[in-house]
């Protein structure tokens, strides 16, 4: 899924773009623009950032900018979702590797991935995929973490054969929250993360799911 149809279809991430980036070069000015946006998040944080400083950094003109987003919130929104976009993407893709042939080693392998987003992704260790931004109003009909969390489950379902229910789909949130807030701590400081929290996530997830999963 495109981060244009996360924009578009998802009402939990929509954001105001003001053109839809339909050619290739327009994809590109846009893209661009985001790189900019994450590496000034990387370097200032997102509360400081505005679309001044993203016009400069992407070589733009500020009405380039502006072309797309309304405002710096907009920007910061975009980027949000794009990173929602690629983690999910990623995620995904290890929950259905035929390396992964448990589901223990699934979800170990994505959460490799997200430690890897933090470490590598630009703009993902400050904004993430935009639950610290304040989008009121409107209110988020959802939370990202739920989000991740359906549809990291909805792969496994699908992957393994587990059956659903009300239970697993708040169990399966818990740990999405859980590993989002140790990770964050892991990398609060530590531009590598602290192994001893990563470590604390990794046993807490495997303890809370095995009890509704079973041991493989």
């Amino acid at each position: 899924m495109a981060a244009q149809e996360i924009v578009d279809n998802g009402p939990e991430a929509r954001i105001n773009l003001r053109n839809e980036p339909v050619q290739a070069r327009s994809a590109a000015r846009l893209s661009a623009l985001l790189d900019a946006a994450a590496a000034i998040v990387d370097e200032i944080g997102y509360e400081r950032l505005t679309t001044a400083m993203v016009a400069e950094r992407a070589g733009a003109s500020i009405g380039t900018v502006y072309r797309y987003f309304p405002d710096r919130i907009a920007v910061l929104q975009a980027l949000a979702a794009r990173n929602l976009e690629r983690v999910l993407e990623r995620t995904t893709d290890d929950l259905f590797d035929v390396k992964n042939s448990t589901w223990i080693s699934a979800m170990t392998a994505s959460f490799a991935t997200l430690v890897d987003a933090y470490r590598n992704e630009p703009g993902f260790r400050g904004l993430r995929c935009g639950d610290v931004l304040d989008l009121r109003p409107p209110l988020l009909e959802r939370t990202f973490n739920s989000i991740v969390a359906d549809r990291m489950l909805d792969s496994l379902i699908e992957r393994f054969g587990f059956d659903d229910s009300p239970e697993l789909r708040f169990r399966f949130e818990t740990v999405i929250e859980v590993t989002d807030a140790l990770a964050t701590r892991a990398f609060a400081r530590d531009p590598d993360g602290d192994i001893a929290f990563l470590d604390a996530s990794r046993e807490i997830v495997r303890g809370l799911l095995s009890e509704h999963l079973g041991q493989p």
